[in-house]
């Protein structure tokens, strides 16, 4: 089978239209002999008659019948090759492997997506959700294409990456809902919080926000009672509804809507968190360079 053309199906699929040889070869601008030999091999590669020949007429076998739909699939599939290796040339055509930290889910990601869908809707886009040090890990590896991720990145990273910022925006509060101790509406003060303790992402996943945090605290004069520690956003907040501690998030987690759940301005000042894109600097891959071209587009 690794002798197969497409010139031999070509030739089968005409001959089937035709049901004659004569005009058959007439359709393809040759002579008839060289026509019927080429299905004769191609006859003994497939292993079985695809024509009933007599005198007066042609007819496919039922081997003959099986193979035309598939003959036909076949020949048009490779007629779109040409575009689809142009498509993909172009960064219009193929995979796009993206990662994202589950803040940049409530911010940044859903509008990017809609917006690259519809300038490369033949892309096909391999999305998960990933901490940031899980997400270093991948691109050096060279196994995801880019990556939506808190800053900053380590000086092993720093030689092999990229690095474009893509939203910066500053900490709220979180905190169970109806709490007698905030009932005014409007900013609020670290200090005004109740003894609740608080709930943070873990160090070691994400050092920048993490210190970010604490260091709200410490600029105020306080020290909070670190309780539950969770790496999604979903997480921290559904303990904050269950009434487990309060916490602060990046200002687009507020789009994250539960209930039993309060977000508030601070009136503390509060460092603005950065999320932005990582990708591999040899990573020449034209679909990655497409997404670059209109994440950019988008920021100007």
């Amino acid at each position: 089978m690794t002798h197969l053309e497409l010139r031999q199906l070509r030739y089968f699929v005409t001959v089937a239209e035709e049901l004659h040889f004569g005009r058959a070869a007439l359709r393809l601008h040759m002579t008839q002999p060289p026509l019927s030999q080429t299905i004769m091999a191609l006859e003994e590669l497939l292993g079985a008659p695809l024509f009933v020949r007599t005198r007066r007429e042609v007819q496919l076998t039922p081997a003959g019948s099986a193979l035309l739909p598939e003959a036909r699939r076949l020949l048009a599939q490779a007629q779109e090759l040409p575009a689809l290796v142009q498509r993909a040339a172009l960064g219009e055509a193929g995979r796009l492997s993206l990662a994202f930290v589950s803040s940049a889910d409530y911010s940044v990601l859903p509008p990017l997506l809609r917006a690259y869908q519809r300038a490369y809707p033949q892309v096909q886009m391999v999305l998960q959700e990933a901490t940031s040090d899980l997400q270093l890990d991948e691109l050096l590896a060279g196994r995801i294409d880019a990556g939506l991720l808190i800053p900053p990145l380590p000086d092993k990273a720093r030689l092999a990456l990229d690095y474009l910022p893509v939203l910066a925006e500053p900490l709220v509060l979180a905190v169970p809902a109806g709490l007698a101790a905030l009932a005014r509406p409007g900013p609020v003060r670290l200090q005004q919080l109740p003894a609740l303790p608080l709930i943070i992402f873990p160090r070691a996943i994400s050092p920048a926000l993490h210190d970010a945090i604490l260091g709200v605290f410490a600029a105020a004069g306080m020290t909070p009672q670190i309780g539950q520690q969770a790496i999604q956003m979903q997480t921290i907040v559904s303990l904050v509804s269950a009434g487990m501690g309060y916490a602060l998030v990046p200002q687009s987690v507020s789009n994250l809507m539960r209930p039993g759940v309060e977000y508030r301005p601070l009136q503390d000042p509060t460092p603005l968190v950065e999320t932005g894109l990582a990708w591999r600097r040899d990573n020449t891959s034209p679909v990655l360079q497409g997404f670059l071209a209109l994440l950019r587009g988008t920021l100007q």
